[in-house]
């Protein structure tokens, strides 16, 4: 029996990957299926495909980011989840991300990713201070020294640029992304679509 995947291309930084976080593996798992956490730097991806952030781009349309907000709450609400915009918004990445890639296949990695996710999202922490970063690893019993180190690794930038490069291949142009198989699934409302592609597969 061949297990499904749906691979799951995420970001720190986007509230909506945050959310995708907390619904997508649950959702999954319904249909015996599992979810391939995939980091990329979403500035990157932007940058690559010309894009920009929704308070960017609709930042001058009236009535649009508060819709936005509305709609993430009903989506809140009907998940039962707890959600609070990081007061540092927009946060800087680069470095949990690069520490997502050094987490890439460790005993750790579910562990790290729910960490940064939380102190994003949840305790609205500044996540691009190397200090508090530190803290909030060893808060939750990571490797905090061996995390740090490796964000200056060599090989570690380059595995965060390869994989963002890789995604803009595949066609993302933002966070959050999932494919169930080639299919390409943008943005928290399109999980009733990941329901029937998985219960199709």
């Amino acid at each position: 029996m061949v297990t499904k995947t749906v691979d799951f291309l995420y970001d720190f930084g986007s509230p909506n990957a945050y959310l995708i976080h907390k619904t997508l593996p649950d959702l999954a798992a319904r249909f015996g299926a599992t979810v391939t956490y995939q980091p990329i730097l979403l500035g990157g991806v932007f940058k690559a495909t010309n894009n920009q952030s929704p308070m960017q781009a609709f930042g001058g349309v009236q009535g649009k980011l508060q819709y936005h907000m509305r709609e993430t709450q009903r989506f809140i609400k009907r998940h039962n989840l707890t959600f609070h915009m990081n007061p540092h918004f927009p946060v800087m990445t680069i470095g949990v991300m690069r520490g997502a890639i050094y987490a890439q296949g460790k005993e750790w990695e579910t562990k790290y990713i729910s960490a940064v996710f939380d102190a994003m999202w949840v305790h609205g922490q500044k996540m691009d201070d190397p200090a508090v970063i530190g803290d909030v690893l060893s808060e939750n019993g990571l490797p905090a020294s061996k995390i740090m180190e490796a964000t200056q690794d060599q090989s570690v930038k380059q595995g965060l640029i390869k994989a963002t490069s890789a995604a803009v291949g595949r066609g993302i142009f933002g966070s959050p992304t999932m494919f169930v198989g080639d299919e390409m699934f943008f943005g928290k409302e399109t999980l009733p679509e990941i329901e029937e592609a998985l219960g199709a597969a």
